[in-house]
């Protein structure tokens, strides 16, 4: 079996060949990857349900847009909260209720009373459903071509403009890839 180099708090940025409507000009955040497959959340499909709507007691502490974000097309009747601590929260200082996935970034436990992480929260993000991939699933379609490998920000997580999200990831590296995200939404149109 191949070994499996850990992408845990990279982004997968869809290419623009890629066809499947769930990922259509997606960007998500892994959460894990390891050689038994790999979960993320898609961070820019925002949908018209509030936060307020389902998690109450969260509302207060979710960031603009307040509303939930459907993390991809996998149990989208389950809820994952991902948030950021300033200072990624030292290893010994992590607040209660919260679990580092990769630097500042990491998943809420949304059955803990809110007033456990309400002081140290930068953002808060919540996801319903994800997307996921069984083993070796995802290199495969990495060597097909299907998603871009990019480093994520904590800022990414909570992005103010999630629809202009995929643009900022593409637009912020330091190569080619800079110059897809003027790729045009329809390139029929081109």
């Amino acid at each position: 079996m191949t070994e499996v180099s850990s992408l845990t708090g990279r982004l997968l940025v869809a290419t623009p060949a890629l066809a499947d409507p769930n990922f259509d000009r997606a960007v998500v955040l892994l959460l894990d990857h390891d050689e038994e497959g790999s979960l993320g959340v898609v961070l820019n499909r925002p949908t018209p349900v509030g936060v307020s709507d389902i998690l109450e007691d969260w509302a207060e502490l979710a960031g603009e847009p307040g509303v939930v974000f459907q993390g991809g097309p996998v149990s989208l009747d389950s809820a994952l909260g991902i948030a950021v601590i300033p200072g990624g929260g030292a290893v010994d200082g992590a607040p209660l209720g919260w679990r580092r996935v990769y630097g500042a970034i990491g998943l809420v436990d949304l059955e803990a009373p809110p007033q456990l992480l309400a002081a140290a929260l930068g953002s808060l993000r919540i996801f319903a459903g994800y997307a996921g991939w069984g083993p070796g699933q995802l290199e495969d379609e990495l060597v097909e071509g299907a998603w871009y490998v990019v480093e994520s920000e904590p800022g990414d997580v909570s992005s103010p403009s999630p629809e202009r999200l995929w643009r900022e990831v593409l637009r912020r590296q330091r190569n080619d890839l800079a110059m897809v995200a003027t790729y045009p939404d329809d390139a029929s149109l081109n």
